[in-house]
């Protein structure tokens, strides 16, 4: 069981500090793809002949995607302290801990681009299981 429940409310009012958040990851996940991306084609040029290389350009490149591979754990982290779930880094999907009235315990479901917390899902469901609020 999670440590902290949302209310739709409460999870809504989050996410003015996990948007931002969320965003970021998004972002960095992306740099960081793109980084590596480049880096095995670094490498394949390499293997090949190396012809017309910047000596500078594999270091660049390394801490290039060091620096986006921590700038992606910061932003979890983030998401994390924030009492959410991170469930895709690509998409910027999150889920709050939530509470049905029952008692059984789901999880409010918001990515990046959506404007609210508009459905939720059982524990088991993942995202294909989204259903529209409200809990009910």
């Amino acid at each position: 069981m999670a440590e902290r429940h949302f209310t739709p409310e409460e999870a809504n009012a989050r996410l003015e500090q996990v948007r931002p958040a969320a965003e970021s990851l998004v972002a960095h996940r992306r740099a960081f793809l793109a980084a590596g991306a480049r880096r095995e084609g670094l490498a394949s040029r390499i293997a090949g002949n190396g012809g017309d290389l910047d000596p500078q350009e594999p270091s660049e490149l390394d801490a290039e995607v060091e620096r986006e591979a921590e700038a992606v754990v910061r932003a979890v982290q983030e998401l994390e302290r924030l009492g959410v779930l991170v469930k895709d880094l690509d998409r910027g999907l999150v889920d709050f801990p939530a509470l049905r009235r029952d008692g059984e315990e789901v999880l409010l479901c918001w990515q990046v681009g959506e404007d609210e917390i508009a459905y939720w899902h059982g524990l088991d469901d993942g995202f294909a299981g989204r259903k529209p609020l409200p809990l009910d």
